[in-house]
């Protein structure tokens, strides 16, 4: 039995190791994940780096604005009411049956146009009549006058009693009193079938009708035929505080017109533009205001009867006074101040006194001179002393700076 091992295999000379590929797989993540590395570093440790520089340096970054002088308009806000200059309900002024409706529901009509027709027969009817009765009273008088003409002849020649004669000129009044009487009646019967004639009062648009045709309609019935409301021009009528009636009455008896502008009830858009035309006679001692009207041309329609608007009326303009944005100033326990920024970067923390104002500016009458800078952001963290940066635009610290002061 031969028991003598086999051979050993044999190996080619230039054959080796296969381990070459999985080398090379993790090199290139190893570059790949280095390279991330670089990207999330360069994104956000050189910020917070930058962030670090200024926090550690104890400059506090704001926003900061010269204070300048110009123009301030003088702009009181109140709350009115658009109310037409006349508003009228169309009345019939007697009594029938309604035959003819001419006018439709929103039209805008002129005055003296025919908006409806009542029925004119028994009035017609009624007129003949009286017209009748006057032709027989004047034939009587022009015959009584006849002869009282006659009379007075006779009596001159002393032919006739004279009580004669002044009877017949007693009858010829009595019959020239009753030609009178027939002659109203004859023109109160026209006037008659004219009010069966309804016709429009006023230019303006009419509402929605309360009557149709056919039905029998009294004099002064409630609610009447339909509403005419005149739209061309319209007015609001709005409150003014007693402490301002001064300066808007001076303006008033000088001549002088005063812009009143009507804004949504939002105080967002502005609807149109009038001016004032009358302030009333006596102030309303429960509110302490009195009442002023606004003509509004309305060429659109762009109010409308009852609208709530808010009454923007420019009182006068303040010309070359200091202005700082509204949002500069800030309220402590001894009234309204500002930041102003000095030479040293330092902030000073001093009190002002203010005038008018509107949404983004305000007047000041003291504590700050033209050409000092206020702060106006970043005053979370500011006290008196403090140093300040004043980022340039492009700086990246000031987004996450501010951010974290109204944080």
């Amino acid at each position: 039995m031969d028991t003598t091992p086999p051979p050993p295999r044999s190996t080619p000379e230039n054959s080796t190791p296969p381990t070459g590929r999985p080398r090379r797989g993790r090199r290139v993540l190893y570059l790949a994940g280095g390279a991330l590395a670089v990207v999330l570093a360069v994104a956000f440790l050189r910020p917070h780096s930058t962030t670090k520089k200024h926090a550690a340096s104890g400059d506090q970054p704001v926003a900061v604005t010269t204070v300048s002088r110009g123009d301030m308009p003088v702009i009181l806000t109140e709350l009115g009411t658009v109310v037409p200059i006349t508003n009228v309900t169309v009345q019939s002024r007697i009594d029938g049956y309604l035959m003819q409706v001419l006018f439709t529901e929103g039209q805008h009509v002129h005055k003296g146009d025919l908006l409806a027709l009542i029925d004119t027969r028994p009035y017609e009817v009624l007129l003949a009549q009286y017209e009748g009765q006057l032709a027989q009273d004047i034939a009587q008088l022009e015959a009584a006058k006849v002869d009282n003409a006659r009379y007075q002849r006779l009596i001159r020649q002393d032919s006739v009693a004279a009580m004669t004669a002044k009877d017949q000129q007693y009858k010829v009044e009595q019959l020239e009193g009753t030609v009178k009487s027939d002659q109203a009646q004859v023109d109160n019967e026209k006037l008659q079938i004219t009010y069966c004639h309804i016709l429009a009062p006023v230019d303006g648009r009419v509402g929605i009708r309360a009557v149709d045709m056919g039905n029998y309609i009294t004099a002064g019935q409630t609610n009447g035929l339909v509403t005419l409301t005149q739209m061309q021009p319209i007015s609001v009528i709005f409150t003014l505080p007693e402490n301002d009636i001064g300066p808007v009455a001076d303006r008033l008896r000088q001549g002088t017109p005063l812009p009143v502008e009507a804004w949504d009830s939002a105080n967002l858009n502005k609807i149109a533009t009038g001016q004032v035309s009358v302030l009333d006679s006596q102030i309303d001692t429960s509110t302490g205001t009195v009442r002023m009207r606004a003509l509004f041309a309305n060429s659109q329609e762009e109010l409308f009867p009852n609208q709530f608007v808010n009454a923007r009326l420019l009182v006068s303009t303040d010309h070359n006074v200091l202005l700082v944005p509204t949002n500069a100033l800030q309220t402590g326990p001894n009234g309204q101040f500002v930041y102003v920024v000095k030479a040293d970067s330092t902030v000073e923390m001093r009190n002002v006194k203010t005038s008018h104002a509107n949404n983004t500016m305000t007047v000041l009458t003291d504590g700050v001179k033209e050409g000092e800078r206020v702060v106006t952001d970043g005053v979370d963290h500011l006290r008196d002393g403090v140093k300040v940066s004043i980022p340039q635009p492009g700086d990246t610290t000031t987004g996450a700076t501010t951010s974290k002061d109204k944080g």
